[in-house]
């Protein structure tokens, strides 16, 4: 599934050709996503401009002269910037198709993406509005990490992933940034010491700005605006490393069942 660098390095790379561009046309040929396309979904969008492209989460805001249009990319979409005479392959279900004769295609083979457009200020729509606190953003360190894990049963891990502590930590650097901490994933989150807390947060900030600088990570579908995959997968840590030596120590990454997510730890090192 798309996380957030994978969302983040897809904003940049369509915000630097759609900004300013006019919508021509909306061609869509698969109306049914997680969310089933209007009726009047092209008609809305026709004609506008695009003034900015923005994330908040996992969630593209792309802004119009008139609201916004909110793009969830599911597991499996991808939102890539084509010449609109480009071949249409066979999951590609939605073009916003530019007066520079380009496309602003969307490609989702599970169809568990979305699009909403809304004319309300996007941070107040239901699947935005009870968002936590971006990651790499100041809001988000040791203080805040410290005050919302007081008490919790939950393990650490599950505890990261969730939307309403902090946002767009997902399964992979949820892996990354615990390893990186030295914590390891099953342990109950009010245990854990306010000092490797400071340590997490630091991981999961160092973790998702290397994934960014590397274009994200392609494990299956995941390509950027330009077709081409992520290469975090190549730095990854623990994830997906089961039964191969630790980067560090050399002991063999351990694989384990945590929330109905595979989870990769060391045992070595995360304790």
């Amino acid at each position: 599934m798309p996380e957030l660098p994978e969302v983040e390095t897809t904003r940049r790379g369509i915000a630097q050709t759609v900004t300013g561009r006019r919508i021509a046309a909306v061609i869509v040929r698969e109306p049914r996503l997680r969310w089933p396309l209007p009726s009047d979904f092209a008609a809305q969008l026709n004609g506008q401009r695009i003034r900015e492209v923005r994330r908040r989460a996992k969630y593209l805001l792309i802004d119009l002269d008139r609201g916004s249009l909110i793009v969830h990319l599911g597991m499996s979409g991808s939102l890539r910037v084509l010449p609109s005479s480009t071949p249409i392959l066979k999951h590609d279900h939605v073009d916003l198709e530019l007066e520079s004769n380009q496309s602003l295609r969307f490609n989702d083979p599970r169809r568990f993406g979305s699009m909403h457009y809304t004319l309300e200020d996007p941070a107040q729509h239901m699947l935005l509005r009870k968002l936590a606190p971006e990651p790499l953003s100041d809001e988000f360190d040791a203080d805040y990490l410290v005050g919302k894990a007081r008490g919790r049963k939950v393990s650490i891990k599950q505890f990261i992933m969730n939307g309403n502590l902090v946002v767009g930590v997902g399964n992979i650097y949820a892996s990354e940034a615990l390893f990186r901490a030295g914590i390891k994933p099953t342990r109950a989150a009010g245990r854990i010491k306010p000092d490797e807390l400071k340590r997490l947060v630091k991981g999961i900030k160092t973790v998702l700005n290397a994934a960014l600088r590397a274009g994200g990570t392609t494990l299956r579908d995941y390509v950027n605006a330009d077709g081409a995959p992520g290469y975090f997968r190549q730095k990854l840590f623990v994830y997906e490393r089961d039964g191969q030596p630790c980067r560090n120590c050399k002991s063999p990454i351990k694989q384990l069942r945590s929330g109905q997510r595979s989870t990769y730890y060391c045992p070595s090192c995360q304790k």
